[in-house]
């Protein structure tokens, strides 16, 4: 009876609240997740955890001394990782970015080259972004980490402290000079010694990553891993 009860009441809460993956539609997909399992198997991955000198770590030398960095997925326009995407940066969709997070944080825990990371630290918005958009993306996508990979997130370490006009369409020189001195650490101490995670949503170029990463790597004993969910092709 008891059973019976609970499931008229799901049935009933789907057809208030409709549940359905954001690939395909279908409401065939648990509750938690946003993609059923046909669209997540889908979704392009890189395997760059498990990649040494993968495209998204030469993509920092000579400009960043970091020790590991990668990304779930490729990126490509007119995709379904492009969709989620503008779900969450766009459209308020939080539940995508902690999703996403999620996946990656399933990578890491198994990667043996992220395992003596100490703490995860989102890209910074600036805060007059962050206050328009409500959230910080990155933030969002740290806390699906934490939720598998139980590292602890340092929310506030480093700030943003210029506003930046979006860099979709600049070449990697522009978006480099764009990003000098951008950054900054508002207690070294809480890194000092400490292996850091540097947690984005896409990386394209890598110019703000560099940027934040920079100061950062200035703090003694400081060393610096790199992870986002996409990498753009």
């Amino acid at each position: 009876m008891i059973q019976k009860l609970i499931s008229y009441l799901k049935d009933f809460s789907h057809l208030l609240y409709p549940h359905n993956c954001e690939g395909c539609g279908t409401d065939v997909l648990h509750d938690d997740a946003i993609l059923c399992t046909k669209c997540l198997f889908e979704l392009p991955e890189t395997n760059f955890c498990n990649t040494s000198d993968n495209p998204v770590e030469k993509i920092f030398y000579g400009r960043l001394n970091i020790v590991s960095a990668a990304a779930v997925y490729y990126f490509t326009k007119d995709s379904l990782l492009q969709h989620l995407m503008i779900e969450l940066k766009y459209r308020n969709n939080k539940e995508v970015g902690f999703y996403l997070g999620k996946q990656l944080g399933y990578q890491l825990q198994e990667s043996q080259r992220f395992t003596d990371v100490d703490v995860i630290v989102p890209l910074p918005l600036n805060p007059k972004k962050e206050k328009k958009r409500g959230y910080n993306q990155a933030m969002i996508i740290c806390e699906g980490i934490a939720s598998i990979w139980r590292k602890p997130v340092l929310k506030n370490v480093v700030i943003r402290t210029l506003f930046t006009e979006t860099q979709t369409q600049q070449d990697r020189v522009h978006r480099w000079q764009n990003m000098q001195n951008v950054f900054a650490i508002t207690d070294t101490k809480i890194l000092e010694g400490k292996h850091v995670l540097l947690v984005d949503d896409v990386i394209t170029t890598g110019a703000t990553l560099e940027a934040c990463g920079a100061p950062i790597l200035k703090i003694p004993g400081a060393k610096l891993s790199i992870a986002t969910v996409a990498w753009t092709i």
